[in-house]
């Protein structure tokens, strides 16, 4: 096997000094949940382990400033005990404190159920599950920064001020996006939503919070790692949200996806390549336009990666309906334009 970059070995050299530092002065291992997945005989169980000083509350904050949420260690090789359905699995965290797994379970009903996560010495923690049943044929991917939450990623200045200084309960929604998906729920009650961002899962906590607090519907998030992998200093938001999407269409083969973005960056090239490699499993492509001014704050000038106005690539080849709008509003509307969403009663 060829050698990590030299960014993750420095990386894995430091996160060990941390951890031996913090064990002697009696830091411990605690598990922070996320929300996961399954079906029919598995669950994706989704956690982070970290380390905690003496004394520390039981859960994180999600209302304070957000620098607070990167202030962490995470513990490696730490045995998770999962507790799910009856059934007893025993799997250590990642190199930085991750557990995303999936394990063979049996008996669970579909809908919502919970796995129970412990460390030695800690009392378990509930993780979330959504069980999909074979009532469930749609699926409804949604990106986060832009799309649901206003953001203006990745503008260097707004992007650490949004992520390590505004507090999730000054931030701010995008318009009609929660009514959108509350009539998509209402069309489909059984979809699954899944939310799938380039973010940190430092934050996963606090989006929960700010995706609860203004009407967003449940479901995963599938968020990402900073920093330095084995092969750059920098990990890519696009191979990120590539592999996700491929898990998914993996992990549910019988479900149909609309996959909700906005143009700020790669989703409307992303999606378009999904629609291209699995066509039976693209429902749809739903885009949301920036302003001129979230344009020029994110890009300097209105020609970005993917301006507003490129169109998904022809790999589609007409056979995936695909509408773009400004806000949530303008999307219900063309949704049902399109057919893909039941008209309003009068």
């Amino acid at each position: 096997m060829e050698q990590p970059h030299r960014a993750a070995r420095i990386e894995q050299r430091i996160h060990a000094l941390v951890e031996r530092r913090l064990h002697t002065q009696g830091w411990t291992p605690r598990v922070v949940p996320y929300v996961g997945y399954g079906g029919a005989g598995w669950v994706r169980v989704l956690a982070r382990v970290l380390l905690m000083p003496p004394g520390s509350p039981r859960s994180l904050r999600t209302d304070g400033r957000g620098w607070r949420r990167f202030v962490s260690a995470s513990a490696s090789d730490v045995p998770v005990t999962v507790r799910v359905g009856g059934h007893t699995h025993v799997v250590p965290s990642t190199q930085d404190g991750y557990v995303d797994v999936r394990l063979e379970v049996s008996g669970l009903e579909p809908g919502w159920t919970h796995a129970l996560l412990s460390v030695a010495d800690a009392e378990p923690v509930e993780a979330p599950l959504r069980i999909v049943g074979p009532a469930t044929t749609i699926g409804l991917v949604s990106d986060i920064d832009d799309t649901v939450i206003v953001t203006m990623l990745p503008r260097p200045l707004v992007a650490f001020r949004n992520a390590f200084l505004v507090r999730e309960i000054d931030r701010r929604p995008v318009p009609g996006m929660a009514a959108l998906y509350a009539d998509i729920v209402a069309a489909h009650p059984d979809v699954l939503v899944v939310y799938l961002s380039t973010g940190a899962w430092n934050t996963a906590a606090a989006l929960n919070g700010f995706l609860e607090r203004h009407g967003y519907p449940p479901g995963p998030l599938l968020l990402t790692d900073w920093g330095p992998t084995n092969d750059g200093w920098f990990r890519s938001g696009r191979a990120h949200k590539r592999a996700q999407l491929a898990h998914l269409f993996a992990d549910f083969p019988g479900l149909r996806w609309l996959l909700v973005g906005d143009d700020g960056q790669h989703d409307p090239s992303l999606y378009a390549e999904a629609a291209a490699t699995h066509p039976d499993q693209v429902l749809a492509i739903a885009i949301r336009q920036l302003s001129t001014t979230e344009q020029l704050a994110q890009h300097g000038s209105l020609v970005g990666p993917d301006p507003i106005t490129e169109p998904v690539p022809h790999a589609v080849d007409d056979a995936t309906p695909e509408v773009w709008a400004p806000d949530g509003v303008a999307l219900a509307e063309a949704l049902r334009k399109r057919g893909l969403l039941p008209p309003i009663s009068r």
